[in-house]
């Protein structure tokens, strides 16, 4: 018998992270291993508002990986396309994504709707509604950590929220909060991965989440775990988005858990990793490679230096005349090339000085300069180049802010595809 690649969906593809991660890339002189055997037969990418001069992203990803099967369109009208029978999405084994972190409550209950509606433009419930429409086996997304506590009179509803949806279509659900320096990654980048899957077997909560899952199994964990929860949520977001967390001043939810029928694990759990660690000296590119305009003026040093060190100062508020204290602490100046890079942010790029944006020495000359859209795209574990697609460097500095760790879901996909392929045997 022939084996059959799993096939993806991709949403929310940015510049294909998760594709790159999956199915790894064998072109344009590059050269990143795959998972396993994996085929993206359809993705999706849209840049609000939608202009022609904001699609660098889905520019990109079409430059990388060809325009067949790449729809760069509103996700929310091609699924109205699709329940309209105008377009299809091919059936899939595997459904990935990075989708916004948003309010994801529910406007109306089940009972008085003919599904799911949340507020409108959330992008969460297209999501859902393609679970509904296509039901593949495996969900792999990716999000800030924030959404587990989010929002802040209801802590941790907005992902009960989710956890509710996947309960309510048959899913079980793993997720876990990893900062991909702690794996030997080249980024200090804390997100949460989601993993759902759609399996008859029962699982035992608390050995899935520490040693047997997903998770557990490309991420491993020490047997050091703290605050233990469990609980059960409904499987009707409504009544969830109207009660879960309403009294709570903390998130039930840990960094790490588990949901099957409703029932709840959740800890807090700490990375095991002895394997070799990247840092910023491993990507910084050689002085005569970096453009001009990278290094910073000797004359605006000082400004770098300020935004970047602690403070504590009077000031006025310029509308109501209030005076208060603002107080922040300090932050190395410049970023230490042995250790991994703070989290990238969309607002990397440009010239002006800043408290977030990087700033190292180059070792050649000790001159200070910014990161180069070069660097930017392998401390996300990209090729140095994959955004050099014909944007501008504030365009590049933006996709790498919104993008992922390759290596997660390569790391994630390599599991996947072993479990798949043991099943199938």
């Amino acid at each position: 018998m022939t084996k059959k690649p799993i096939r993806i969906i991709e949403l929310f593809a940015g510049v294909g992270g998760f594709r790159l991660g999956f199915e790894g890339y064998q072109k344009d002189g590059f050269e990143l291993p795959a998972a396993g055997d994996f085929e993206t037969v359809w993705a999706n990418q849209w840049e609000p508002p939608g202009t022609p001069t904001r699609q660098f992203a889905a520019r990109c990803y079409a430059r990388r990986f060809g325009s067949e099967n790449f729809v760069n369109e509103d996700i929310n009208k091609v699924l109205n396309d699709v329940e309209a029978g105008l377009v299809e999405i091919p059936d899939a084994d595997l459904l990935c994504g990075g989708f916004p972190c948003q309010d994801y409550s529910v406007t109306k209950p089940l009972s008085q709707s003919h599904g799911i509606e949340g507020k409108k433009g959330v992008l969460w419930w297209d999501i859902h509604r393609a679970l509904e429409m296509k039901r593949p086996r495996y969900v792999v997304l990716e999000n800030v950590d924030r959404l587990l506590k989010s929002p802040s009179k209801q802590r941790g509803r907005d992902f009960a929220i989710i956890l509710s949806c996947f309960y309510s279509l048959g899913y079980s659900v793993e997720w876990r909060v990893i900062n991909a320096a702690e794996y030997g990654f080249a980024q200090k980048r804390k997100r949460v991965y989601i993993y759902a899957e759609l399996t008859e077997d029962k699982w035992d909560l608390e050995e899935v989440n520490n040693h047997i899952g997903v998770f557990a199994e490309a991420f491993p964990i020490t047997d050091r775990v703290e605050r233990v929860n469990a609980f059960e949520i409904g499987a009707d977001p409504y009544e969830v988005s109207n009660h879960f967390g309403i009294s709570d001043k903390v998130s039930r939810f840990q960094d790490s858990g588990v949901m099957q029928d409703g029932k709840v694990y959740t800890a807090k759990v700490f990375a095991s990793y002895d394997g070799p660690v990247k840092t910023l000296s491993d990507i910084v590119i050689p002085e005569h490679e970096v453009p001009e305009q990278f290094f910073i003026n000797p004359e605006k040093v000082a400004s770098w230096q300020y935004l970047k060190g602690a403070k504590k100062e009077k000031r006025v508020n310029k509308a109501t005349g209030f005076e208060y204290t603002y107080a922040e602490g300090g932050m190395s100046f410049p970023d230490p090339l042995d250790r991994p890079a703070r989290t990238i942010l969309t607002g990397e790029g440009g010239a002006g000085a800043s408290r977030f944006k990087h700033v190292i020495q180059q070792p050649e000359s000790d001159r200070y300069r910014r990161l180069v859209p070069d660097e930017l795209d392998q401390i996300q574990g990209f090729p140095r180049g994959w955004t050099n697609t014909g944007m501008t460097d504030g365009h590049r500095a933006f996709c790498m802010g919104n993008a992922l760790v390759v290596g997660i879901p390569h790391a994630i996909g390599q599991v996947i595809y072993r479990r798949h392929t043991l099943r199938a045997k």
